[in-house]
């Protein structure tokens, strides 16, 4: 999930050489706060999947499948595994909005000190929850744990502490693109188009070889959402934008592909649930048009304060939801005989207490001391 910054105020334009499209003249605008209510949002709904919409080691939680505790639900919760599409649209959107006009140095800073405090504290309260002898689900090894710390255990091979951390890797590919891209040479219009046109067609063509390190890179699956936010974002700054409006179209119509081809099975009662092409697309569809709500000003009026602690909570809760869900989810309806909803709903009321906790104790004095110290380890570089 969206695993981004709580969305800042957009910065003004930085000036651009007379040969690039002139900056928009719309002074800054305020935050969006509906986008950090979108995030949470999509959270909810990666949520609802792994609580209700797939077998696995939930079911061991429940005693029995999500289906028989959900049976009018679980085909909907399992729609919720396309969350990881939207938070990817939304990631592309803010990742670019805070990239503008930043040093590279800044933005690393920035990235660094966003994502690591609360992930190394989710792996370290994982690992000793699973070890503890009363939990049945079974820990990563001392190595493999220290490993994840790095955020780097899935292409090195090692077992994942948080399942979700997938995603974590999609987005350092998506950074480290953006940066070496468009961050270290300088943000301008052009130079942002460029990026989305050719990463679009070094994708398809990547698709097309099947060569492993092109795909590894490119992520073929994952790079029209990142790029389709991106797109929006231009739209944000200049609704007259066509290119931009070209942009998120394309991105739209590849990201739906891949969404129903890895997504969609046809009728089989081995599966756990169907999900129907068009049930897929409609939620992609949703996806893009809730950003694009947002990137065009139709959301303005949601300027509601709480919205921006949905934001800040929704990483932390993402990290730790699925794996100490399980042990939640045992607790309360298997041993203390709670109905399969009030768990349900319990569950999500204790993970997002958790992440209030993270976000309160961890986050809020973690990441300004690792910015300022990145900053100036950088600035000491320099000299």
């Amino acid at each position: 999930m969206t695993v981004t910054d709580p969305t800042p105020a957009l910065p003004a334009p930085a000036p651009q050489p007379a040969a690039a499209a002139p900056a928009r003249t719309k002074r800054a605008a305020p935050r969006l706060y509906a986008l950090d209510g979108l995030r949470l949002i999509a959270a909810l709904m990666v949520a609802a999947y792994h609580y209700g919409g797939r077998d696995g080691e939930v079911s061991h939680a429940w005693g029995t499948s999500p289906r028989t505790q959900f049976p009018s639900l679980h085909g909907w919760f399992a729609y919720g595994c396309l969350g990881v599409q939207i938070f990817f649209v939304i990631s592309g959107f803010v990742i670019c909005m805070s990239g503008w006009g930043r040093p590279l140095r800044s933005f690393f800073a920035s990235r660094a000190s966003r994502l690591l405090p609360s992930y190394w504290v989710a792996i370290v309260l994982v690992t000793a929850v699973f070890a503890v002898p009363v939990v049945v689900y079974k820990a990563v090894s001392p190595s493999d744990a220290l490993v994840n710390l790095t955020m780097l255990q899935q292409p090195l091979g090692v077992d994942r502490v948080l399942g979700v951390c997938w995603t974590l890797w999609a987005e350092l590919r998506f950074y480290a693109l953006f940066a070496l891209c468009v961050v270290l040479p300088g943000a301008t219009r052009h130079r942002v188009v460029l990026f989305c046109a050719v990463w679009t067609l070094a994708a398809a063509l990547a698709e097309a070889t099947d060569e492993p390190l092109l795909t590894l890179t490119l992520m073929p699956e994952y790079a029209p959402f990142f790029i389709g936010g991106i797109g929006l974002y231009l739209v944000h700054r200049d609704r007259r934008d066509a290119t931009a409006w070209g942009i998120v179209a394309v991105s739209w119509l590849i990201g739906q592909h891949y969404a129903v081809d890895r997504l969609w099975h046809a009728p089989n009662p081995d599966f756990f649930s169907y999900r129907t092409s068009f049930g897929i697309i409609a939620v992609i569809t949703l996806g893009f048009a809730a950003v694009t709500a947002i990137a065009i000003g139709w959301t303005a009026w949601a300027n509601w304060r709480w919205l921006s602690v949905a934001g800040a909570l929704t990483y932390p809760f993402y990290l730790v939801h699925e794996h100490l869900g399980w042990v939640t989810i045992e607790t309360l309806h298997r041993h203390a005989g709670l109905p399969s909803w009030a768990t349900f709903v319990a569950t999500i009321g204790v993970m997002l207490m958790l992440a209030w906790l993270l976000n309160r104790y961890v986050e809020k004095r973690a990441t300004p001391a690792l910015r300022r110290a990145l900053d100036r380890s950088a600035g000491n570089a320099r000299a």
